[in-house]
């Protein structure tokens, strides 16, 4: 998925187990962010920063919905431990990290191995991915801020 590509309409399943559609998006923009893992620090920093931001990029015309491949429960349990304000998909057979291209073989202490690449698609008000902030770019702890900032 490149800066001017249309997202897919079908997004995924949520914690909750319903559908989540672009359309229901519509006239807003969407930050669709990618994160490795449920309750790690990165992914609890990133979370925990749209988290305490969420009324200003609400404000900014923005939704927030995460993505990883952690199932339904494991996004219930992290959702309730930090008490995060938006949807996250379970993307258990990894359909929306592979069509969106942030599923990528990685590396940690020499063992290689697939995972989630930490990417963020910001998509406008039509569903055209609008800005990608990639892996080397996002700052976890600031990454609301990263969003605002235009």
């Amino acid at each position: 998925m490149n800066v001017g590509d249309k997202a897919p309409e079908i997004l995924g399943i949520n914690e909750k187990g319903e559908e989540i559609k672009l359309s229901s998006y519509a006239g807003r923009k969407l930050v669709l962010y990618f994160y490795p893992k449920d309750n790690t620090s990165g992914c609890t920093a990133e979370a925990c920063s749209l988290r305490d931001n969420y009324s200003a990029l609400r404000k900014a015309g923005y939704e927030v919905v995460g993505v990883s491949v952690d199932n339904e429960k494991s996004h219930q349990k992290f959702i309730e431990k930090h008490q995060l304000p938006f949807p996250l998909i379970a993307d258990t057979d990894k359909s929306l990290v592979e069509q969106f291209g942030v599923w990528a073989e990685k590396s940690m202490y020499g063992r290689k191995y697939m995972g989630t690449l930490r990417t963020t698609f910001i998509i406008n008000e039509e569903g055209v991915v609008e800005r990608i902030i990639g892996p080397k770019e996002i700052k976890t702890k600031e990454h609301a801020s990263q969003i605002l900032k235009v």
